[in-house]
């Protein structure tokens, strides 16, 4: 599509007038276009390499990694027994530890005492701490995905502004030959002054618009190397060629898809589980704790003395305390519940906007490159055929020319936005939902 077009309007050069030795040079630039275009391609940027170093060094992903690696130390701290409690002391004289003669209530003596919750209540706070490792894990998943897909986005548009420099590279290379064929037919009185001075009007455009292409590809980079933590001025190397990948699942599909993996619903649901924990929790708060202590003590003239105390808590305040701790527990669940609810239904909109989105860049791109482009092909063709024989006038086979470039470059436009929309559709769904084109002898067949 990029050069048929070049080659056949550079074929019906010689017949516009332009002198011999012109017609020379440009025939030898056509083939050298050939022999470049057959050569092998240079070094290229490929997008998994890009992905794969962002993420490996992506600030927020490595943060998370550690929070998560965190709350895992938590758990078994509060799985873990109470401190147990020693305690030492005497009775008698200010002496320290010393034993008051001739009293027989004088004492010293070491107390050793242990706190036992309720069975099941250590257990359950170890669960409710590995749903929020759970919860967190989901998190680093969500920051995984979301680098992935800005990423890709960012290298789409890199392409884009690739491909877009080139297209008005070539284009104002053609128009620079139009210009002189106007000028050699200006030379010979078959054209008006006119045609030259709105051809170079024309090719100044198009050094604007180069400029501005060049801008926005600078950016572009700089977004892609923030991305791998690298300096925003690092060279980069062109995008390798992106060919628009085909959709293999069906909305309904990714609907399913989308309720089992997206990061959020997920962290949704392990918050719930969490929620119910703390409700089983908070109706065990009702059950007493047992402490257990052991005295050794030494008493003046009278044998050592050893004892055990066993201690049960009680829930007197339960109506302040545990009743609401349940009441709490409670709408804590509740709220978590929602919160599930609300996201699905959230990811469902999400997932149908880009969705549509994605079908309809679909749509557009079979129509650029099987219908618009190739017609406007031909149609600046047959104009500047005209324009030779002086049928059709400049202002005509420029509005073609100018025409063709516009569908150029919103084709590759819209294969960036189509990329990007199906790579949004990977964070919802958790998935790869794309596939090698399918030709029609070949149709596609639903992904599994």
């Amino acid at each position: 599509m990029r050069f048929s077009r070049i080659f056949a309007i550079l074929l019906l050069l010689p017949a516009f007038g332009i002198p011999a030795q012109e017609s020379k040079e440009t025939a030898q630039m056509a083939k050298a276009r050939v022999q470049a275009h057959q050569e092998p391609v240079a070094q290229v940027l490929l997008l998994d390499d890009v992905i794969r170093e962002a993420l490996q060094k992506n600030p927020e992903a490595q943060s998370a990694l550690h929070a998560i690696n965190a709350l895992r130390l938590h758990v078994p701290q509060v799985k873990a027994l109470p401190d147990p409690m020693v305690s030492a002391g005497w009775a008698g004289n200010l002496a320290p530890f010393s034993v008051m003669r001739g009293d027989n209530s004088s004492y010293r003596g070491l107390t050793v005492s242990e706190q036992f919750p309720y069975p099941g209540k250590l257990k359950l706070r170890g669960e409710i701490a590995s749903k929020e490792a759970e919860a967190a894990q989901a998190d680093y998943e969500a920051i995984r995905r979301r680098v992935s897909a800005e990423v890709k986005a960012a290298y789409y548009d890199y392409f884009y502004y690739d491909q877009a420099i080139q297209t008005t590279e070539r284009n104002k290379e053609l128009l620079e030959k139009l210009s002189k064929i106007a000028e050699a037919r200006y030379r010979v009185g078959k054209a008006m002054q006119a045609d030259v001075l709105r051809s170079q009007v024309e090719i100044s455009l198009l050094i604007e618009k180069l400029t501005v292409l060049e801008q926005q590809r600078a950016t572009a980079q700089a977004r892609l190397n923030v991305s791998m933590v690298r300096s925003p001025e690092s060279p980069l190397p062109p995008a390798a060629e992106v060919q628009p990948a085909a959709l293999r699942y069906s909305l309904d599909e990714l609907y399913a898809l989308a309720a089992a993996n997206d990061t959020s619903v997920l962290q949704n649901k392990t918050m719930v589980e969490k929620g119910q924990l703390g409700v089983a929790l908070a109706r065990r708060e009702y059950r007493p704790d047992i402490g257990v202590s052991y005295m050794y003590q030494q008493r003046s003239a009278l044998p050592d003395m050893n004892g055990v105390t066993f201690s049960v808590s009680i829930p007197v305040f339960y109506k302040s305390k545990q009743r609401q701790g349940v009441a709490e527990a409670t709408e804590t669940l509740l709220s978590a519940e929602k919160m599930r609810d609300n996201r699905l239904n959230e990811v469902r909109f999400e997932l149908k906007q880009q969705y549509l989105g994605a079908k309809a860049s679909e749509r557009l791109l079979t129509l650029y490159s099987k219908g618009v482009v190739p017609q406007s092909s031909l149609a600046l063709e047959s104009s500047m055929a005209s324009y030779q024989v002086g049928s059709v006038d400049f202002l005509s086979l420029l509005a073609n020319f100018t025409t063709l470039l516009d569908y150029e470059m919103d084709y590759y436009l819209q294969l960036a936005d189509y990329q990007t929309a199906l790579a949004r559709i990977e964070v919802l769904t958790g998935s790869d939902v794309t596939g090698p084109v399918a030709t029609e002898d070949e149709p596609a067949k639903e992904a599994k």
